[in-house]
C-alpha cells in the first residue's frame, strides 16, 4: 500500500517523473460529459442507487486527485508535512469509496453500474500546471461545495430512516472538513511565502474558473471549522 510505504520511508523520491494526464480507470462506468448525464431518479431504491453511485464516483476521483497532487507537484521546496497531509486525504477518500460501494452492494448494485461524468478530472487537467490553482479549485471550492450540500441530503435521508447511509455520509462530511482545511492551510502557506494575499488570490483563481460565481448559501459553520474564512468566498457569492 502506497501510504504504508510512504510512512515507512521506503518511497525515497517524488517528482522525478510527471504523472499521466489521466489516471487508470476501470472499464466501467461509462463516462459522459456533464450535460449528457441522464437525470437522476428520485425516490425508492433506484434513487438511492443513483445518488450513492454519483458519490462513489466523486470519491474514486478524489483518491486519484490526492495522489496526483503529490506526484505532480512534489518538489524539494515543499515540506514533508504537505505530502503527509495528502497521503492521509488519499486514504480517507479510499475508505469513503469502499463504504459507498458496500452500500451499493446492499442495494443489489455496484460501482460501474451507471454512467458517470468526468467533471472532477476536467478540473484537475485545468489546474495541472499550477499548485495554487489546484488547491483553490479542488479542495477549497469543489470539496467545500460538498460541505454546503451534504447537510440537506443527510437530513432528508435521516427523515426517511436511511440510518446506514446517513452514518456513512456523516463520516464523509466530517473527513471532508479536514480535507478543505488542508487545502486552505497549504494555499495560505504558499501565498504567504510568495507575497500574495491569500483571499484575493483565491478570488482571482476561483473567479476565473467559475465565471458565474459560487452559488450560495454556504455552510458557514463547516467552513469555519475548516479554517476557511468567509472573506475568501463570500465576495464570489451568487444566489
Amino acid at each position: 500500500m502506497a501510504a504504508t510505504a510512504w510512512r515507512a520511508e521506503t518511497i525515497r523520491s517524488l517528482g522525478a517523473v510527471r504523472p499521466p494526464d489521466r489516471p487508470a480507470r476501470p472499464a466501467r462506468p461509462q463516462t459522459l460529459p456533464p450535460n449528457r448525464m441522464p437525470k437522476r431518479r428520485l425516490g425508492g431504491a433506484g434513487g438511492r442507487i443513483a445518488m450513492l453511485h454519483a458519490l462513489a464516483h466523486i470519491e474514486l476521483n478524489a483518491i486519484d486527485l490526492a495522489w496526483d497532487i503529490i506526484a505532480r507537484f512534489a518538489t524539494p521546496d515543499l515540506p514533508r508535512a504537505f505530502l503527509d497531509d495528502w497521503v492521509v486525504v488519499a486514504q480517507e477518500e479510499a475508505r469513503h469509496f469502499t463504504a459507498l460501494d458496500e452500500l451499493l452492494g446492499e442495494l443489489g448494485s455496484a460501482y460501474g453500474a451507471l454512467p458517470a461524468h468526468d467533471g472532477l478530472w476536467e478540473a484537475a487537467q485545468k489546474t495541472s500546471d499550477d499548485l495554487l490553482a489546484r488547491l483553490a479549485i479542488v479542495p477549497m471550492t469543489l470539496e467545500a461545495r460538498a460541505l454546503d450540500t451534504a447537510p440537506a441530503t443527510i437530513a432528508r435521508l435521516a427523515a426517511a430512516g436511511e440510518t446506514a447511509i446517513v452514518s456513512v455520509l456523516e463520516k464523509i462530511l466530517e473527513d471532508e472538513i479536514s480535507h478543505v482545511e488542508a487545502g486552505v492551510r497549504w494555499f495560505r502557506h504558499l501565498c504567504e511565502t510568495t507575497g500574495l494575499d491569500p483571499a484575493r488570490h483565491y478570488q482571482a483563481i476561483a473567479g476565473a474558473h467559475f465565471t458565474k460565481g459560487l452559488k450560495a448559501p454556504f455552510n458557514r459553520a463547516a467552513c469555519d471549522r475548516a479554517g476557511f474564512p468567509p472573506a475568501y468566498y463570500e465576495p464570489l457569492a451568487v444566489d
